[in-house]
């Protein structure tokens, strides 16, 4: 008869945890050495500044708008006036 030591299955299960806890330590040490070797070695040197363009962008929608409060009245002015000009 074949009977199986409790106390080694304990043992088995035991290290089949601890292997699979390690698995899962070296698959995140691994992944976490790739970003940081991709933060200091970026593959495309021409890859731009984004968050540079988007300041950018966001202080030339500010302008647009803060110009656009300044010479509504102007601009307003002279379109009515464009219409009244306009004969039928």
């Amino acid at each position: 008869m074949n009977r199986s030591n409790p106390s080694r299955n304990r043992l088995s299960t035991w290290a089949a945890g601890w292997a699979a806890a390690i698995a899962v330590a070296a698959g995140w040490w691994h992944t976490l050495v790739q970003r940081f070797r991709t933060a200091l070695m970026p593959g495309d040197p021409e890859r731009g500044d984004v968050p540079g363009w988007v300041m950018i962008t966001l202080m030339s929608a500010i302008l647009v708008a803060g110009l656009l409060v300044l010479v509504q009245p102007a601009l307003e002015r002279l379109f009515e006036s464009a219409i009244e000009q306009v004969q039928p």
